[in-house]
């Protein structure tokens, strides 16, 4: 019962995290990749000791390419981001790269993405996420379709639209910092993440939920007359447990790719990393206990 008792206090600090994670996300934004943008990404590693980064950039700005990033990547690599090249203009880009002093220069990747193909990357990702947490509302009103005290299966269905929400904002406003302070775009990666923090997130809100149900069908059943306060405290007791030893396991795989991993999927387990931290708060602390002052606010409304 503490923490359906205390839940003003988790509350409020989930209003200061989403505050500053909104913040974040107004200040620095979310720069988009060349998956959503279109563009070049263009990664080269030196035999030797890389270059100096200033240098590097003097020799490529001499080729008319607009505005440009240029940062390191890895122990002796580079990373090139620029707007789409022609093969004249990526052959020039490499040879400016492979300037004398420069050492053996060897071309690791190379990814070019029109304006308009990233547009519909950026559309699809958006409908994927719309269609995603639709479908989670739709089936969590039909699995409730039973309940309807004290509130009906679609106050179930919202309190998981507010859920998914919070667990979205977080993450991308941890992604907009670390973008600003590193750099890093978003991609077809970070949409994976969000998707896959989405179903990791409701599952283990519905747990709780479903611990509810089968207690109110209980208390029916057997005519016990128990505040709803008390049977959400009671659910959420009960599941405390299985909810943190799971999330504990997870947090633990992403932490080992986070620094152990390598340097393509290490964003992507960092976006994943602050998710499920998040997802596992507010299933814990603020889904099941968003439903006692709902309900509270539904009574007042009937006896009005």
């Amino acid at each position: 019962m503490y923490i359906v008792n205390h839940r003003g206090i988790f509350f409020t600090i989930t209003g200061v995290i989403l505050a500053a994670a909104l913040a974040s996300i107004l200040v620095f934004g979310l720069a988009p990749g060349i998956d959503f943008a279109g563009g070049t990404l263009m990664e080269v590693s030196y035999a030797g000791q890389r270059p100096d980064l200033a240098a590097l950039k003097k020799q490529v700005s001499a080729i008319p390419l607009g505005e440009i990033s240029l940062r390191e990547s890895g122990v002796n690599g580079v990373t090139l981001r620029a707007r789409s090249l022609t093969p004249a203009e990526h052959s020039a880009v490499l040879a400016a790269l492979s300037y004398a002093g420069a050492g053996t220069t060897t071309e690791l990747s190379y990814t070019s993405v029109g304006p308009s193909l990233g547009a519909e990357f950026a559309n699809k990702a958006l409908w994927a996420l719309g269609a995603v947490i639709i479908a989670i509302v739709l089936y969590i009103a039909w699995a409730f379709r039973k309940v309807s005290r004290p509130v009906s299966s679609w106050v179930y269905g919202f309190a998981v639209i507010i859920i998914l929400l919070h667990d979205l904002i977080i993450p991308a406003g941890f992604y907009a910092l670390l973008g600003h302070l590193t750099g890093v775009q978003v991609d077809s990666l970070f949409v994976v993440a969000l998707l896959a923090l989405l179903g990791y997130s409701v599952n283990d809100t519905i747990v709780i939920f479903d611990r509810v149900r089968e207690h109110l069908a209980n208390n029916e059943k057997r005519n016990v007359k128990e505040a709803f306060s008390e049977t959400v405290g009671k659910s959420i007791n009960e599941t405390i447990g299985r909810s943190i030893n799971t999330s504990l396991t997870v947090v633990l795989a992403l932490a080992v790719l986070v620094f152990f991993g390598a340097a393509a999927t290490r964003d992507f387990a960092l976006v994943m990393l602050v998710g499920v931290i998040a997802g596992t708060y507010s299933s814990i602390l603020l889904a099941a206990p968003l439903l006692v002052p709902v309900a509270a606010w539904l009574e007042r409304r009937k006896a009005r």
